[in-house]
């Protein structure tokens, strides 16, 4: 045989041999299988007010709550990822860097061409953002100076459409500025113009007296959890069945609750007048908060927060009804709980954080917080027998008379005859206690994050892993 054919022979049987030892691939596990088998799901966010941030009782935000939760559901650890930027997470869920984002990302079309959103679970809308006292424009025509947006954002693709038909329109983009950063240039007269979504505004209205909307850019965008367009379906699926069982339970319009109930409209005038207070009267009484929240286990700033809403820190204020003092308690309460000296700052926040404490130790125990400390502050503001009768009305109206969501929209029937002259206690103003609960819940936000701004404890989760494809 020539040597041709010899080697004929050879590469066929190693051929041969080659295919009867061959074995099929490891299959590879889905992204879901990968999550189970490493105990981690990693999650990309931003560090906001309204999506992540961290505070004295450790990390929160809407976004956290969620993703915490989801990982419970999946029996995995949680490892949150703070994107340097808007533009960044992008690059890194494409990557494989994180499993998914968590980010308030707006589902804009351009997005939807690169990404996976799953279920909407909340609507924004983007608005231009201008200082109080300088000329208010009616159009993106009227700008007159110096406009900044986040590189890479929602909001920046928007001025790029806008562009086309507006070829005037100029702005700065600034990759290692955060929104909340270019809110507050706004306050401070460093910028003329932002753009920023709605609820981003509402929050920052709250800590920046000199920030205003001057009209919207956009109709309402679709807020939801962002994957990799190209990732297997197991964690959209997850993420899809996940997000319907939190529609089903409640506990979506439960968690909007917590943290979007607090932000309310201040008014300017307000605003401007609560960020004086506190810089010019808490200082006085910081020690004192600090004292009784200690002494009866409260939050010092909660405590800050009632008394601002009953008194504006004024140890003189004195209402038309007699109630008196910081904490505005009336002669009997005072003496129960053993202030002499109503006008006495010291003696008032004393005696006001051991009858807030009395109050939410006649709530059953197995009513969750915060609802729990709601339910009491309402109390405190329109007595316990009132609020009693508002959570029998709740129940037999098929609400939960535990949810401070359901009792808050049950409190207003007090004043109505219908329904008040079924009750044990009889007619009440019960508006107001929606009002204080409100205003107490929206005072304790901006003195928290004041506080974690002093302490310089706004950061992420420690240790943080903060990783960008930007070096």
């Amino acid at each position: 045989m020539d040597l041709m054919g010899r080697s004929f022979i050879l590469l066929a049987i190693l051929l041969l041999g080659s295919h009867g030892c061959s074995r099929e691939p490891a299959e590879q596990p889905d992204r879901l299988e990968h999550i189970r088998e490493t105990g981690v799901l990693q999650v990309i966010t931003r560090s906001s007010p309204t999506t992540y941030y961290t505070d004295a009782n450790g990390p929160a935000g809407m976004e956290y709550e969620l993703a915490r939760q989801f990982a419970d559901e999946l029996g995995v650890e949680l490892q949150m990822i703070v994107a340097r930027g808007a533009g960044d997470i992008e690059p890194i869920l494409q990557n494989g860097r994180a499993d998914l984002a968590a980010a308030g990302l707006a589902a804009t079309e351009l997005r939807r061409q690169k990404l996976r959103f799953g279920p909407t679970y909340l609507e924004i809308r983007q608005q231009l953002v201008y200082r109080p006292g300088t000329r208010k424009p009616d159009s993106l025509a009227e700008l007159d100076g110096r406009l900044g947006v986040v590189t890479g954002s929602a909001l920046e693709e928007r001025l790029q459409q806008l562009q086309t038909e507006h070829a005037e329109l100029q702005w700065t983009s600034y990759r290692n500025k955060s929104q909340q950063e270019l809110l507050e240039m706004v306050a401070n007269g460093e910028l003329d113009y932002t753009v920023a979504n709605a609820n981003e505004i509402a929050h920052a209205r709250r800590y920046y007296a000199d920030v205003a909307v001057a009209f919207d850019l956009s109709e309402a965008l679709e807020v939801a959890w962002a994957l990799a367009a190209d990732d297997d379906p197991s964690l959209y699926e997850a993420v899809q069945h996940f997000f319907e069982a939190q529609r089903a339970s409640g506990q979506l319009a439960e968690l909007r609750e917590r943290y979007q109930g607090t932000i309310r409209e201040f008014d300017y005038v307000d605003t401007r007048t609560f960020l004086q207070r506190i810089a010019e009267r808490l200082p006085r009484y910081r020690a004192d908060f600090r004292a009784a929240a200690d002494a009866e286990g409260f939050d010092w700033r909660l405590l800050a927060a009632v008394a601002y809403q009953e008194s504006h820190w004024d140890p003189d204020a004195l209402s038309p009804t007699g109630v008196r003092g910081m904490m505005m308690l009336t002669r009997t309460t005072a003496e129960r709980v053993g202030v002499d000296d109503r006008t006495d700052a010291q003696q008032s926040i004393h005696g006001g954080a051991r009858y807030l404490r009395e109050v939410v130790g006649k709530f059953p125990e197995r009513i969750p917080e915060p609802d729990r400390l709601w339910l009491a502050l309402a109390a405190y503001n329109i007595g316990f027998g009132h609020l009693e009768d508002a959570r029998r009305l709740t129940e037999a109206r098929g609400g939960d008379p535990d949810r401070w969501a359901d009792v808050r929209d049950h409190l207003p029937l007090l004043s109505q005859k219908k329904w008040y002259t079924q009750t044990r206690y009889g007619y009440a103003r019960g508006r107001e206690p929606v009002q204080f609960v409100r205003n107490v819940r929206g005072y304790y936000a901006v003195l928290t994050w004041l506080d974690d701004q002093r302490n310089n404890s706004l950061r992420p989760l420690a240790p943080p892993q903060i990783i960008s494809p930007v070096l």
